[in-house]
């Protein structure tokens, strides 16, 4: 029995992310952002803790990678699509787009496409043992979540439109997939020399969140973008 019990807590786990995902899905169609936006933390939480939990716990499986995938493509891919496709009907339109403007929302679920594809890159990918190729989906989710709850009202003002949008939603979805190097904060010691990055990293973090606080996990996300771009080493052919 406790072997039983000991062997399901990891996709027990993932299971919580799944439903973290599918209220955060619910919430960002209803134009919740600020729920849907926890959800998707929520649900970040439980992604991080499942693997691992499993890796503490030597129960890894299978069906427990699989149903990771499947997590996370709800909570990370279709729910910042959602949080987007309901930003599309309340940005405005210049005058030309305004006949095509029923069909811009669904321009969105690019970002779930590509996330798909990115976690599919991700389970057969040798490369991604220590580092990330292309952005991973939960920095993804929590930019989207973090920008249009920090700045919901400047989106939909007058300084905003869907054009913008519709820009944001192709370079967001195209980096998910990009053959960019990207760091990753696992640390196997505490030594400045071989985590230097990272700390740099977390150092610009901690005051890029004080100043914009909601929209902050969206600074941190480019901040992340921009530090894996500065320091990727072409390799040596």
């Amino acid at each position: 029995m406790a072997n039983i019990i000991r062997r399901s807590i990891p996709n027990t786990l993932t299971s919580c992310n799944l439903f973290s995902g599918c209220v955060a899905c619910y919430m960002a169609f209803q134009g919740n952002y600020a729920v849907a936006f926890a959800f998707i933390i929520l649900g970040a939480t439980f992604d991080f803790f499942d693997g691992m939990t499993a890796r503490l716990l030597h129960v890894s499986s299978p069906i427990g990678k699989e149903l990771d995938s499947l997590a996370d493509d709800i909570t990370f891919g279709i729910a910042p699509a959602a949080i987007a496709f309901s930003l599309f009907k309340e940005v405005s339109y210049p005058a030309f787009m305004q006949p095509i403007e029923y069909l811009m929302p669904y321009t969105a679920f690019l970002i779930s496409v590509f996330s798909a594809l990115r976690l599919a890159k991700f389970n057969i990918d040798t490369r991604q043992t220590s580092s990330f190729i292309g952005m991973p989906t939960p920095a993804n989710a929590l930019f989207w979540g973090s920008l249009v709850t920090g700045e919901h009202e400047f989106l939909v003002s007058e300084h905003f439109n869907a054009i913008y949008l519709f820009i944001l939603v192709v370079i967001m979805s195209f980096l998910l997939v990009a053959e960019l190097p990207m760091f990753s904060l696992k640390f196997k010691n505490l030594s400045w020399q071989s985590n230097k990055v990272s700390y740099i990293f977390l150092i610009v973090s901690i005051p890029l969140i004080a100043v914009f606080r909601l929209s902050g996990f969206a600074a941190v996300i480019l901040w992340y973008v921009i530090l894996s771009l500065v320091t990727y080493k072409k390799p040596k052919p």
